[in-house]
């Protein structure tokens, strides 16, 4: 959302729902910063960025820095420079700054020592929080639902996506616009006991973003009848959609397995987009989706702009769960994946898990397997809090015991075990087509 200063407003046209350049000005002015043109956007000038974590103190140090470590991949992939990281350890967030007043101090000294352009908070701030630390620390603050829409704006190619991008971003700035309006205030040389814009400017602020969010649903629901007019038009073919955490491979995978060039990096939400492919394995055809990847503390609003996009997940006859074995932290990955299958209802699909990049996956030590079908020291090390994982030959061992749906271990990168996976889509495709085409006899089932 950019925007000119010094703009003129249009009043007369602020109302119509449809008018995207007035909607869209007025909205980038009252999130602009600075007297000249720019936008509320990472990415701009290569800005440096301060990371604050505030864990409660149960949390063990290995998974707050594996937490700043994506909050850090979440800043680069964003476009800026991370040049340092607060944590602080409280039973609950300050309700009025988030952070207590020694940290904020702390962070503040940091701050105006370094010239870094931005805060970065890993958790989601109410409004007055983002009021008061902006007005304390004097440089844009970020929280974690704003960072992940703006990778999220720069991904989107399609129209669906775009627009799904530009509802979230408003929904977001409706109720921090009070806030907004505050500190666009003081920068235009007003002092806190001079008299801020008045209600109406307020209210004729939130009625244009009422307006565009009002827009841009209509928008959407003819988006969504469109994609049910091209999924009717795919019966026949059973239905295979690729889901996982964030940056695990999975357009990666859809890239084998369809022989089509989806981008692939190693970014998180590389993929925005869903993209759809009829593949063909063995004579059995079948179609194919690349999904957007989830992550942990993944916005709600952003779940619920992307309603089109994960139909094709509540849609799919199979669900192909890849998850990257070689993070630290992958048990948690599935569960915020099952977590958000769940929100969005198709946690009772088929499914087949994929464990992928076992050429990463490196074990500090050997370890048992206890008598529950989990691993005793997958926790944190009582003396210093470090992860002790077991061997690559073990977590297969455990996972295709204890998982009802089918489990493969493959490595994407190195087409390691790609045959075997291709095989068992085979079979899981052939079997869900005779369930749910009985009557059909489009090609032979593979054995």
């Amino acid at each position: 959302m950019s925007t000119t200063s010094g703009s003129k407003r249009r009043r007369n046209s602020t109302r119509h729902p449809g008018a995207t350049d007035t909607v869209k000005g007025r909205a980038g002015r009252i999130l602009a910063k600075g007297n000249k043109d720019a936008t509320y956007n990472t990415a701009q000038d290569q800005e440096t960025a301060v990371l604050v974590a505030v864990p409660d103190k149960r949390q063990p140090d290995t998974t707050t820095q594996e937490y700043l470590d994506e909050l850090a991949f979440l800043t680069e992939t964003a476009g800026a420079q991370v040049v340092k990281r607060f944590v602080q350890r409280l039973e609950k967030p300050d309700i009025r700054t988030f952070v207590g007043e020694g940290k904020l101090a702390e962070i503040k000294a940091f701050v105006n020592h370094s010239g870094a352009s931005m805060v970065i908070f890993d958790d989601d701030l109410s409004p007055s929080q983002l009021r008061n630390l902006e007005a304390e620390l004097k440089v844009k603050i970020v929280d974690r639902s704003l960072l992940i829409i703006d990778i999220f704006a720069r991904r989107a190619k399609s129209a669906t996506a775009r627009t799904q991008v530009e509802l979230a971003q408003y929904q977001y700035l409706l109720p921090r616009l009070t806030g907004l309006w505050t500190h666009l205030d003081k920068q235009r040389g007003g002092g806190v006991s001079q008299r801020g814009p008045g209600e109406t400017e307020i209210e004729t602020d939130r009625r244009v973003v009422r307006d565009r969010i009002s827009f841009l649903k209509e928008k959407l629901k003819d988006f969504d009848k469109q994609s049910v007019t091209q999924r009717k038009s795919r019966t026949g073919l059973v239905r295979v959609a690729l889901v996982g955490y964030t940056n695990v491979g999975k357009s990666t995978i859809m890239n084998l397995l369809s022989r089509s060039d989806v981008f692939a990096e190693n970014k998180l939400f590389a993929t925005v987009d869903s993209t759809v492919r009829k593949v063909v394995l063995d004579t059995v055809p079948f179609l194919l989706s690349d999904t957007v990847g989830f992550i942990r503390k993944l916005p709600t609003r952003l779940i619920e702009s992307f309603k089109s996009t994960l139909d094709e997940i509540r849609e799919a006859d199979l669900l192909m769960h890849v998850v990257d074995i070689s993070h630290p932290s992958f048990e948690e990955h599935i569960e915020v994946v099952n977590d958000t299958l769940k929100d969005i209802g198709a946690a009772d699909k088929a499914i087949l898990l994929v464990f992928n990049k076992i050429d990463q996956y490196n074990p500090d030590a050997e370890a048992g397997i206890d008598p529950d079908g989990g691993f005793e020291d997958m926790n944190p090390d009582e003396e210093d809090g470090t992860l002790i994982r077991p061997t690559l030959e073990q977590l297969q061992a455990t996972y295709m015991a204890k998982m009802h749906d089918p489990v493969i271990f493959i490595s994407a990168q190195e087409r390691e075990n790609i045959d075997e996976l291709r095989a068992l889509l085979v079979r899981k495709v052939g079997e869900l087509h005779s369930q749910r085409y009985p009557n059909q006899t489009e090609y032979d089932e593979a054995e």
